[in-house]
């Protein structure tokens, strides 16, 4: 028996009325997280850009709320960020 809630080619999936974490809310707290452990181990968005393989104009984006990151995209900045935590110790 198909869900209901499949999605046939070419739709979107609809936020339910109630959702507790609107995205762009997610996005801006995701952003402050980002720029915060990047300032408290001394890297420069430049050098988080090219740690992490992604372009400065990215990660600014990011910091900001404004770039809908994927999950690969915000594990190389999490392992970038570890890198020079762990190389600052």
């Amino acid at each position: 028996m198909r869900s209901r809630m499949s999605l046939r080619p070419g739709r979107r999936a609809r936020r339910p009325e109630n959702d507790p974490y609107p995205a762009s809310e997610f996005l801006g707290l995701l952003g402050d997280r980002v720029r915060e452990m990047r300032h408290l181990c001394g890297m420069s968005r430049k050098e988080l850009a090219r740690q992490s393989g992604i372009s400065e104009r990215y990660v600014a984006q990011i910091e900001a709320g404004k770039g809908n990151v994927s999950i690969v995209l915000l594990l190389r900045i999490a392992y970038a960020i570890r890198a020079a935590r762990d190389s600052a110790a």
